[in-house]
């Protein structure tokens, strides 16, 4: 009879599973003039960079496909953020 395996450990829980690094935003809130940063503050400005982020691209990619192209070019971001 086969040995039956151990149940997995669910995987830990991150605090975000965001694509932009906490310390890069912390030095330039740091570069800007804050002496000390919150965690909340930094998580809430991270949201709010990626939204941002994932907007502009969703409108550049929607030019594209108007435009029939599969790349994704510097102008089609800055028209996305204007």
């Amino acid at each position: 009879m086969a040995k039956k395996k151990a149940a997995a450990k669910p995987a830990a829980k991150k605090k975000s599973d965001g694509y932009i690094a906490k310390a890069p935003i912390r030095r330039l809130m740091k570069k800007e003039g804050a002496d000390l940063v919150a965690a909340d503050a930094l998580d809430k400005l991270i949201g709010f960079l990626e939204s941002s982020a994932a907007t502009a691209t969703k409108d550049a990619i929607k030019v594209c496909k108007e435009d029939k192209r599969k790349r994704v070019t510097a102008a089609d971001i800055r028209n996305a953020t204007r």
